[in-house]
C-alpha cells in the first residue's frame, strides 16, 4: 500500500506513488511515478488503477474546475474511501515557516517546492526557482524561513505573448537556443530576449538575496523549463525534478 502524490500544475499534471511516509524517507524514492496534460486526465485513470493506495496529497493550482474533474476521477478510480487531501499553504509545516503576509495566500506550489528544496538542501540559504507557465524565484532562509519572492510570466509564455502582440514577430516554437546575445535574425532575437529574462530575474535575486543575508546562496531550479534556463545560470545552482512531489512528500510525513 503506498500514498498518491500529485501535482496538477497550470498546464501538466505530475504524479508519484511513494511508500506511506516516514520522516527518514528518502526524497524522490518512488514506486511509480508519471505525468499527463491537463486534457489528458481521464487517461491516467488507466494508470492508476494499477496502483494500490491508501492515501492521496494533491497540489492543485489549475483552478476549481479542474480539482472537481480530479475529484471525481479519483472517487471513480479508488472510491470514496480514499478521500484526497488538497494541500495549502500553512503558517508552519515541516520546519518552514511561511513568512507571507497572508500565508494561505501563497500558492500551494510553492510552497510544497520550498519545502522540497530544503529537504534537498537543508541548512542552506536557497533561491527557489521553478519554471513552469509562470516562473516563480523565492527566498527560503538557511533557518527556515520562505520570506517571499517574484513571479514573472514563464519562458513559453513570453514568447507567445510577444509574438501574438506584435504583429510583425513571428511565432516562435521550433527552438530554445542561444547562440549569442545580440541575435541577428528575429526569431533567435525572440528567444535571447525571453531567455535572457528569466536568467535576469534569478541572477538579480540571488545577487540581492547574497548581499540581504550575507550568505552563500544556492539556486534550485525546477519546472517544466528548468532544463531551458539553467544552461545559462552563471549562478552556483542545482537542477532538480519534481520539487513540488518531493515537498509533498514531506508534508505528508507531518499531516
Amino acid at each position: 500500500m503506498g500514498m498518491l502524490l500529485i501535482d496538477v500544475g497550470n498546464t501538466r499534471i505530475k504524479w508519484a506513488l511513494t511508500a506511506m511516509p516516514q520522516s527518514g524517507d528518502l526524497a524522490g524514492a518512488w514506486l511509480d511515478s508519471g505525468s499527463a496534460a491537463l486534457g489528458e486526465l481521464v487517461a491516467l485513470s488507466e494508470r492508476w488503477r494499477k496502483l494500490a493506495v491508501t492515501r492521496i496529497l494533491v497540489s492543485n493550482v489549475a483552478g476549481e474546475h479542474v480539482q472537481e474533474r480530479l475529484q471525481t476521477l479519483l472517487e471513480t478510480v479508488f472510491g470514496a474511501a480514499v478521500r484526497p487531501h488538497w494541500f495549502v499553504s500553512q503558517p508552519q509545516l515541516a520546519g518552514l515557516r511561511n513568512a507571507y503576509r497572508d500565508p494561505a495566500q501563497l500558492g500551494c506550489d510553492r510552497f510544497a517546492a520550498a519545502l522540497g528544496a530544503q529537504r534537498l538542501f537543508p541548512q542552506q540559504t536557497l533561491l527557489v526557482a521553478t519554471c513552469g507557465t509562470a516562473t516563480t524565484i523565492d527566498a527560503v532562509s538557511a533557518d527556515g524561513v520562505f520570506s517571499g519572492g517574484m513571479i514573472l510570466p514563464g519562458l513559453g509564455l513570453m514568447a507567445t505573448s510577444l509574438a501574438r502582440s506584435t504583429a510583425q514577430l513571428p511565432h516562435v516554437t521550433d527552438h530554445v537556443q542561444v547562440d549569442t546575445l545580440f541575435a541577428d535574425n528575429t526569431d533567435d532575437a525572440i528567444i535571447s530576449g525571453c531567455i535572457n529574462a528569466q536568467v535576469g530575474a534569478i541572477e538579480r535575486a540571488f545577487a540581492l538575496l547574497g548581499r540581504q543575508s550575507g550568505a552563500h546562496v544556492l539556486c534550485v531550479v525546477a519546472g517544466g523549463s528548468a532544463a531551458l534556463v539553467a544552461p545559462y545560470l552563471s549562478i552556483a545552482h542545482e537542477t532538480v525534478d519534481n520539487l513540488v512531489l518531493i515537498g509533498l512528500q514531506t508534508a505528508a510525513a507531518t499531516l
